[in-house]
């Protein structure tokens, strides 16, 4: 890479196909505080946000496929210490020797940010300010009026929603019930111990998760969360529920799993555009004899396993979540295990208050503890970390202990 490049006022990389880093200029690896060696042959995952790896799986890599270029995406990187820099990010795919490789321009956005903020606090103050003028304008005895019409139909509305509020309140307790009756209770063995823990941000969940026993050796697990959550997320949550049930229990490959259950998202939307849900998972075949793990993750957020070294490795995404695009081709990952390591899987709701690295390093801290005291160390953060916007989404976990 030339100089003027090298050290353009802007971030320069490039990358083959399948997104792992052939350059990174000398500008991009000061914002990042990275060194080249750091980066080099490493996945642009490695410096993807948790939110902007699903971004770029479901729109990036389409979007560069058939255009052959993306102009103006909002992406936001992780920089080594876990910050976070919102990025414009420009690409173009071309050849060179043979082998198409893509060039991407990154221009950091945070100065811009601050000034749209401000642009629209101005907007929001400015629009105050003139309904407050329009009020004015109306005549009081119009307004009397009008309010006493409303308090009457108020009385007999709430009258009504009274009583709709206290059947819907005995529809939801009951379907909570049995939405959290079809999670797979703990299992715990001479092979491994698996718990989990869930929590609706409402009174239904779109999240949901399984694990299941196969054979004498052989274990199946599952973790989805479906676009949203409530009624609609929780109702899409138990028909994928009682599929993945069936399939995992027979025995099926974990292409074959998510195969069906992308399936049976396109069928349930297929007459129904408005209605449409995605929904990102991860299913783990862990076969305790060979000490292997067969994965497939879809969107979701990667699991983590952690050796008994302490060396981390990340079970990422390779395909766009279910539901995305029809005609996925979903493979499976092999990575083997040795006795004493220990799995993470988690859907967005539990990593979108925390810092990135906050539960890589939890399992790092605390190679030794009981998976109860584990649970209990990641709920406490949550607690500490909560706040009015992550209260509004479900979180859901499972730790692994492979013995």
């Amino acid at each position: 890479m030339d100089d003027q490049l090298n050290f353009a006022p802007c971030g320069f990389i490039t990358m083959d196909e399948d997104g792992n880093l052939i350059s990174v200029n000398e500008t991009l690896l000061i914002l990042l505080d990275y060194s080249g060696e750091k980066l080099s042959g490493k996945h642009i995952n490695e410096i993807l946000s948790v939110p902007a790896r699903l971004f770029f799986q479901l729109y990036f890599c389409p979007l560069i496929k058939k255009e052959e270029k993306v102009e103006e995406m909002y992406l936001s990187l992780t920089t080594s210490k876990g910050e976070e820099l919102p990025v414009l990010i420009n690409a173009l795919r071309r050849n060179r020797n043979n082998a198409s490789v893509i060039d991407c321009v990154l221009i950091p956005m945070r100065k811009r940010d601050e000034y749209e903020n401000e642009l629209i606090q101005a907007k929001k103050m400015a629009e105050i300010a003139l309904l407050e003028k329009d009020k004015a304008v109306i005549e009081m005895e119009d307004l009397l009026q009008k309010i006493e019409e409303q308090r009457q139909e108020l009385i007999t509305l709430n009258r009504e929603n009274q009583l709709y509020k206290e059947n819907m309140e005995k529809e939801l307790q009951l379907a909570k019930n049995i939405q959290e009756t079809s999670l797979t209770e703990p299992i715990s063995n001479e092979e491994l111990q698996i718990d989990a823990y869930y929590k609706a941000s409402s009174e239904l969940s779109g999240d949901i998760y399984g694990f299941y026993q196969i054979s004498r050796t052989q274990y199946g697990i599952i973790l989805l969360d479906v676009m949203g959550h409530g009624i609609s997320s929780s109702m899409i949550t138990m028909s994928l529920q009682s599929l993945f049930q069936r399939l995992i229990s027979r025995g099926v490959t974990g292409e074959r799993i998510m195969k069906e259950l992308d399936a049976h998202l396109h069928e349930l939307f297929r007459n129904n555009a408005d209605a449409w849900h995605y929904c990102t998972a991860i299913y783990l075949f862990i076969d305790t004899k060979k000490q292997t793990i067969e994965y497939v993750n879809a969107g979701h957020p990667p699991a983590l396993l952690q050796a008994p070294d302490g060396i981390q490795y990340e079970l990422i995404s390779t395909t766009p979540p279910l539901g995305a695009f029809e005609g996925i081709t979903f493979v499976k990952n092999s990575v083997e295990y040795s006795s004493g390591g220990r799995l993470l899987l988690y859907t967005d709701g539990v990593t979108d208050p925390l810092d990135v690295q906050h539960l890589p390093d939890l399992l790092m801290k605390h190679p030794s503890a009981s998976l109860k005291e584990l649970k209990g160390s990641i709920l406490q953060s949550l607690e500490e970390t909560e706040s009015s916007y992550t209260e509004n989404d479900d979180k859901c976990f499972i730790l692994v202990d492979l013995k």
